[in-house]
């Protein structure tokens, strides 16, 4: 694979396809739909505009900021100005949760928000990090380097979000052995939420008791599995009167 391949967004990948541990190039284009995968998405545009769809809400992403979001959160790019690419990571989310990232970071994260760096002064550093993480991932044996800046990075992200901290509702930290039963089980949630699911078929899905699955889940999530798959629904059902001329009562 030559390290200048530019990649962009199949609109005809499968639903919840993972994408993996990867940080590549990507031009720049419109999506047709909404795209979902369990990973941590960051983000770097060195010039140019570009708006994403984000669960119901339209969401300006500045250039030469790092942006991250999790990526199981529907997004689609639907317009952009003077960019011919960017770069994209995702980071497995049983990964980047066993790396303890700041709480107030993750509630944010998994909340369907989109956060930046503030500081305009990073674009040079960030620029060389992704284009590093870039050349990692293809030619290295090992990615060790890259993970140890990639969380490094994030870390020095969330302390210009520190101030949010307060409003942080995680219950505590999961345990890493933890880590890839709460990715299951957010995946899981994502694929069925428009089904009738009560919190033992999603214990059952991961091989948990109900209450131990709700439990990590909630360290997690900061909400319980009942919970976040309302709010789920509802947000479906706000996309829905943003996106469609369906009836109200349709929808609901």
């Amino acid at each position: 694979m030559k390290t200048d391949a530019l990649h962009s967004f199949d609109n005809s990948r499968e639903e919840f396809k993972p994408y993996g541990l990867t940080c590549e190039k990507w031009e720049t284009k419109l999506m047709n739909r909404f795209d979902q995968h369990n990973e941590i998405e960051p983000n770097f545009f060195p010039t140019g505009n570009c708006t994403y769809l984000l669960y119901d809400k339209i969401v300006s992403v500045p250039s030469q900021r790092l942006t991250i979001f999790w990526g199981l959160t529907p997004h689609q790019i639907i317009d952009f100005q003077d960019i011919c690419q960017y770069y994209v990571c995702t980071i497995p989310l049983s990964l980047f949760l066993s790396w303890d990232v700041p709480s107030h970071i993750v509630e944010n994260l998994f909340a369907g928000q989109m956060l930046y760096d503030p500081i305009e002064t990073r674009a040079d550093y960030d620029g060389y990090l992704f284009e590093q993480w870039c050349h990692d991932m293809i030619n290295s044996t090992t990615y060790e380097p890259a993970l140890i800046e990639m969380k490094a990075r994030i870390f020095r992200l969330g302390q210009h979000y520190s101030h949010i901290a307060e409003s942080c509702h995680l219950e505590g930290r999961i345990h890493h052995s933890e880590t890839k039963a709460v990715a299951q089980i957010a995946l899981f949630i994502a694929q069925n939420y428009m089904h009738p699911i009560k919190t033992m078929d999603i214990a059952k899905h991961v091989g948990l008791h109900p209450d131990y699955a709700n439990s990590i889940f909630k360290k997690a999530f900061g909400v319980s599995l009942h919970q976040h798959v309302t709010n789920e629904r509802i947000n479906h059902a706000q996309r829905m009167l943003l996106t469609t001329d369906n009836p109200i009562t349709d929808i609901a």
